[in-house]
């Protein structure tokens, strides 16, 4: 795991020693660096015992002795599904990226291996000091990779990016302060240990435990991002060079609904009922509105980043729902989204790189100078629709049973109104695939166009693969993860007031009493 989480960072270290002037070095490097830590990463998927629950590979050394905080790191199903997306996605981006970035090559290459060490290391964090240290680190790399290598207004869009997501991480700063605070009270020390907060922060008094949750959930919602503070997102997404994009919307945005899961609903499982319904709404919310503007755009990437509010909104859904089922979706469509619009994303920078514009209008009849990349396109725009036999189709109907099914919720409404958003995001992608692909009219300047390169195939294919394997044969995905998001729930159900149930979903009528754990 050591490996894993600083290979990059070494390898950002060992590329900024390199002269500027070795432009391929800089590639060779930064490429190998990626794939290396992916092919590595691949045996965490056996070495974790899928059949528990618990975390597992756990190091556990101290750092800061007074304040109880160490470098702890482990892994747990949900965790290492996205690790595994992580150390997937970046050798895509970086691939995508050579030839495309050609100016501060060597920073730019640097800045992409910084960020996978952040990203990696805000998944396998078990120490709220450390998660804290990876989280914000990810700002830096992300400001500069906007700023430094994106379109006309790129300034604009990276200061909104870091001030919208610093205003959220100073309010779980002062919570998780407040928690190793609390600790003290407790146990005599002060602790920033997770294994030690999970056990305490469920046994805060009510009333504070409810600020607590607010602080953590604005900060996660931010990153989602849940509407309404989505408006950073669009505008990072189209000022993005291709690759900042990819990890985007295929990595920094699960950071988010992580920590909704891990943070949120492990420590104030009480609170977490009782927000639910508002959560629900904001995501049901996102779904509509994220759908509908993103109809209107005239703009393919800011059509596909209004996309993400739109699907993350299931995300959402299902976490709030706190079934099974409902987690069980929503972690299995993080993984979804980061694939499939992350393909998007990169089908776009495609036609980008060709046309060096985004405008739906400017195309038309691409699909028949383009044969082989309209295919790629349309099994992207296809899986993202939610196509049975694609992957998009499974989280989706899980997160949408899952609120179904949710007695905490208990409404059909959201799922119901939330299915809206499955025929929306047909309309918008197919209407945009037909009008690039086709159209009545075919725009003489793509003519010329030539089809994708062995390059491009290289970063779109093995996405592909995945699309297939998980909407055909999604077990593996989801047993990864099944044991966590049974404690999770459980412990829900554990911590719960005290209030009657009753669920009456089709022909099955049942009433369950919570109480509250001893």
């Amino acid at each position: 795991m050591l490996v894993v989480l600083f290979l990059p960072l070494v390898a950002a270290v060992v590329l900024s020693l390199i002269s500027s002037e070795r432009i391929s070095a800089h590639r060779t490097v930064a490429l190998m660096t990626a794939v290396v830590t992916f092919v590595l990463s691949l045996p965490l998927y056996w070495l974790v015992d899928h059949s528990r629950s618990d975390f597992q590979l756990v190091i556990n050394s101290m750092w800061i002795p007074s304040l109880d905080a160490g470098f702890r790191i482990g892994l747990d199903g949900m965790s290492l599904l996205l690790v595994l997306l992580t150390t997937f996605t970046m050798p895509i981006a970086i691939g995508a990226s050579v030839g495309i970035i050609t100016k501060r090559e060597k920073e730019y290459y640097v800045m992409m291996l910084l960020l996978e060490t952040a990203m990696i290391g805000v998944f396998m964090a078990l120490d709220m000091f450390l998660f804290y240290v990876f989280w914000e680190l990810i700002l830096i790399p992300m400001y500069f990779i906007i700023g430094i290598w994106g379109g006309q207004d790129r300034i604009y869009a990276a200061v909104k990016f870091f001030l919208y997501t610093i205003v959220g991480s100073l309010l779980m700063l002062v919570a998780i302060i407040w928690l190793g605070w609390y600790a003290q009270t407790v146990t005599g020390h002060f602790t920033t240990d997770f294994l030690k907060l999970r056990q305490i922060a469920p046994n805060i008094p009510l009333d504070v435990q409810r600020w607590l949750f607010a602080a953590f959930a604005l900060s996660f919602a931010i990153k989602v991002p849940i509407f309404p503070l989505h408006t950073w997102l669009p505008d990072a997404h189209v000022q993005a060079p291709t690759a900042g994009s990819v990890i985007l919307a295929g990595v920094l945005l699960k950071m988010g609904t992580y920590g909704l899961i891990r943070f949120n609903l492990d420590f104030f499982p009480q609170s977490s009922l009782e927000f639910a319904p508002l959560l629900a709404v904001l995501a049901v919310i996102g779904i509509v509105y994220g759908a509908l503007v993103a109809m209107v755009q005239p703009d393919m990437k800011k059509l596909v980043a209004y996309s993400s509010v739109s699907h993350l909104g299931f995300v959402v859904l299902g976490i709030a729902s706190m079934t099974s089922e409902g987690i069980q979706g929503a972690i299995l469509q993080m993984v979804n989204h980061g694939l499939s619009t992350g393909m998007l994303f990169l089908c776009v920078g495609v036609l980008y790189e060709r046309r060096h514009t985004r405008e739906i209008a400017e195309y038309g009849g691409i699909a028949s100078v383009m044969p082989r990349f309209a295919v790629l396109f349309a099994l992207a725009m296809l899986a993202s629709v939610g196509l049975p036999g694609l992957n998009g189709f499974v989280g989706e109907f899980l997160t949408l049973l899952g609120g179904f099914r949710s007695p905490f919720l208990n409404s059909w409404a959201y799922s119901i109104i939330a299915a809206t958003g499955v025929i929306f995001a047909a309309v918008y992608l197919l209407w945009m695939f037909q009008r690039v692909m086709y159209g009545s009219a075919v725009n003489p300047a793509n003519a010329g166009l030539h089809d994708v390169t062995k390059q491009e195939l290289w970063t779109l294919v093995p996405i592909v693969v995945l699309l297939v394997w998980i909407g055909i044969y999604p077990r593996p995905f989801l047993a990864t993860s099944a044991k966590t998001t049974d404690a999770i729930v459980q412990k829900v159900l554990e911590y719960s007031v005290p209030q009657q149930i009753t669920s009456t979903r089709g022909s099955v009528s049942k009433s369950t009493t919570l109480g509250v754990r001893p």
